[in-house]
């Protein structure tokens, strides 16, 4: 899958390397070395992918996701960093960062991780991918007033749109195709990232914490996104269970 990609790098020659390596899977890519143009060229409203160093000039890597994802803006990111520490990745992906990579990277490593973002977040009407039948991706899913419509990429609670990173999203698809089902976090991860050394448990944690907040009525007293002690996360039917304890 084509697309167009901005690689925001204030490093000539690392945004260089990305450039070729990128442009060799046939995207479209643009290069800018700060993060306010990186800004000022998504908001044109035609990138799908960002490749974002979080140490830049003018506007940190930090600061782009947050404003875009403040401006509900649904482009994939996918954070570059020298820091390596847990509390650093989390920080990115807690902003609303689809996927992180700390330097020193493979370039071809990069390039799969881009391929694996684009054809689990592709747009509607797009070819489908091996991973996602087409059934699936035409099928609306609901769990009571939770519907989820991946072929559009919309999430509403009780007719009420609900605005979802794309990381939120696919654990919130993932979860919807199977009610009641306990997904562990390594198999909540595998939805997100695939694999990652560096990615820990607690990234399907703060994915689930904002999520509470998007479609729960009381996200400390969850009723559709539950924890299953000691194993993981299901999604369930509040209003269901409900009828069953009053039968």
């Amino acid at each position: 899958m084509c697309a167009n990609i901005v690689v925001a790098e204030d490093d000539a020659k690392q945004a260089e390397l990305v450039r070729r390596y990128l442009e060799h899977e046939g995207h479209a890519v643009t290069v800018l070395a700060d993060g306010r143009a990186a800004l000022e060229e998504v908001r044109r409203g035609e990138s799908d992918l960002v490749v974002l160093d979080v140490m830049m000039p003018r506007t940190d890597g930090l600061d782009v996701v947050r404003i875009l994802r403040a401006e509900r803006r649904e482009v994939l990111v996918l954070m570059l960093t020298a820091r390596s520490t847990e509390d650093d990745l989390l920080l990115g992906l807690d902003l609303g960062a689809d996927d992180y990579m700390t330097k020193p990277f493979s370039p071809r490593e990069l390039t799969a991780r881009v391929r694996t973002l684009l054809r689990r977040n592709r747009r509607p009407g797009a070819a489908t991918s091996a991973s996602a039948p087409a059934a699936v991706e035409d099928e609306v899913l609901e769990v009571g007033t939770l519907r989820v419509d991946p072929a559009r990429h919309e999430v509403t609670v009780g007719g009420t749109a609900i605005v979802c990173t794309p990381g939120e999203f696919r654990i919130l698809t993932a979860m919807a195709m199977e009610p009641d089902r306990v997904f562990s976090r390594q198999r909540l991860l595998e939805e997100l990232h695939g694999f990652d050394k560096y990615i820990s448990n607690r990234t399907v944690d703060v994915h689930v914490m904002h999520l509470r907040k998007k479609i729960e009525d009381d996200p400390r007293r969850p009723a559709r996104l539950l924890t299953v002690f000691g194993v993981g996360y299901k999604l369930t039917d509040p209003e269901k269970k409900a009828r069953r304890a009053s039968a």
